[in-house]
């Protein structure tokens, strides 16, 4: 059975020869590669733009409408057969959700609001740097009993540029480090996008847009305003502490049974003043205290490597004067432009290898500013297997055309945003929905679903 979640228009779904139709999007399981003896199912269609899922002790599922569509970001929940939406309001596109002990914990805008079984609502923390390129993940709950959760840089690689369009509206938002560093002082000039004509800026690491640097100047940390950095706070946001820094964009994080911290980061685009090719996401089981080497480090390997130079663009030089500690290497890297996002680990022992980690590859948003764009054959728009037997990655689920559904015609998987086992031990994918053609950051309305997978 697959439902359908209500919306502001009429929706229908008609179903033959295993291929569904309706107004959003065309859905046909077998356009998807599966392993032998598994089985994928439409579970739930008619979401628009959902980002984050999460299961409770009663076995509900709650689902983060983002309101990347909309503009009003909201939590569903799937309780027996019916969809209803149990709150709205919140103060900037939901990034995260996750549920303990009947209260939803869910990362909005610069917030942390915890929902209570009442109804009530609180936010927890407040203030946090998300105005820039990237928010904050969602919460993780660790063996203190702190709440963990990330937050992602301003920029794509430490520098304001023309590719930040929010400096219109947050004119002196830059990065800021988690602790004091020391930089080199290298500027970048670019023409000026806040004014008319042929005026030109000079902006430098770790600056407002315009502001210059010199050699050997210092910047102070500020841990809540920190760029790409993990914290933890108490259960009600108090006593906010320092986990790790030094990610661009820790978009997910979880705990697994043996409480080691997970992590994935997505990584550098080719992009703006400091464009920087090749670099691939990453996975880590976090170690903390450390510095994970953005903005002068990718993979553990230095930035001024020649294969890290974009075509056409200059070498990547370091941004600071000192690095903290070397960076520490991967668990598992995952090709540039995979976008990955959601993850979680098998402890059924039926449905595949006892901890295997699946993740959700979201994949390519398309061309970059300055270099050839990523192909979209081959990279995302797929769950991938990291097999905790060897520590290799392979692909476990795609589209049998290696394309992600880019329009209403195409019935495979869209942009996959997180994979989570349910208390039956089948497999959920959540999928955003489809994206206009030639527009990757435009989502088609009310074209989100949620896959089942389960064994045969």
């Amino acid at each position: 059975m697959a439902y359908r979640v209500e919306g502001e228009f009429e929706r229908c779904m008609l179903k033959a020869h295993n291929i569904y139709y309706n107004n959003a999007r065309n859905i046909d399981p077998s356009a998807i590669n599966i392993p032998q003896g598994y089985k994928i199912e439409l579970f739930a269609y008619g979401l628009d733009c959902p980002i984050d899922m999460v299961f409770s002790e009663e076995g509900d599922l709650y689902i983060a409408d983002s309101g990347v569509n909309s503009g009003q970001p909201k939590i569903i929940r799937l309780s027996g057969e019916r969809f209803e939406i149990i709150a709205e309001g919140f103060a900037g596109p939901i990034t995260g959700l996750n549920y303990l002990d009947g209260n939803l914990y869910i990362t909005n805008g610069g917030y942390i609001t915890v929902l209570r079984r009442n109804g009530s609502r609180q936010d927890i923390i407040s203030g946090l740097p998300c105005n820039g390129d990237y928010g904050a993940s969602n919460v993780a709950f660790g063996p203190d009993g702190k709440l963990y959760f990330g937050i992602g840089t301003v920029t794509n690689s430490g520098v304001v540029g023309e590719d930040n369009r929010w400096v219109y509206s947050h004119p002196f938002l830059y990065d800021i480090p988690a602790y004091g560093i020391i930089l080199r002082g290298q500027n970048f000039e670019t023409d000026n996008i806040m004014a008319a004509g042929e005026e030109r800026v000079i902006t430098g690491a770790f600056s407002p847009y315009g502001v210059s640097n010199v050699p050997y100047e210092t910047r102070k940390g500020v841990m809540k305003k920190s760029s790409g950095s993990i914290l933890k706070a108490n259960r009600d946001g108090t006593e906010l502490e320092l986990v790790a820094w030094g990610f661009r964009n820790p978009i997910r994080i979880m705990f697994d049974r043996e409480y080691r911290l997970l992590a994935v980061n997505r990584n550098y685009d080719v992009r703006g003043s400091r464009p920087i090719a090749n670099a691939p996401d990453e996975f880590y089981y976090v170690t903390p205290g450390l510095w994970y080497g953005w903005p002068d480090y990718v993979a553990g390997e230095p930035v001024t490597l020649p294969r890290f130079r974009p075509e056409g663009g200059p070498q990547p030089e370091f941004l600071l004067a000192l690095h903290p500690n070397v960076p520490p290497k991967p668990n598992a890297l995952f090709p540039p432009h995979s976008s990955v996002m959601g993850f979680d680990i098998d402890y059924s022992r039926e449905f595949g290898p006892y901890s295997d980690i699946y993740f959700a590859e979201f994949g390519s948003l398309g061309a970059q500013t300055m270099g050839p764009s990523a192909p979209y054959a081959g990279i995302g728009h797929k769950i991938s297997r990291l097999r905790a037997a060897t520590g290799d990655l392979d692909t476990f689920i795609s589209n049998k055309s290696g394309l992600p559904a880019m329009n209403a015609q195409d019935p495979g998987l869209g942009r996959l945003v997180d994979v989570l086992f349910g208390p039956d031990g089948a497999m959920y994918v959540l999928d955003i929905g489809i994206s206009e053609p030639y527009h990757g950051d435009r989502y088609i309305p009310y074209s989100g679903i949620i896959w089942r997978i389960t064994r045969e």
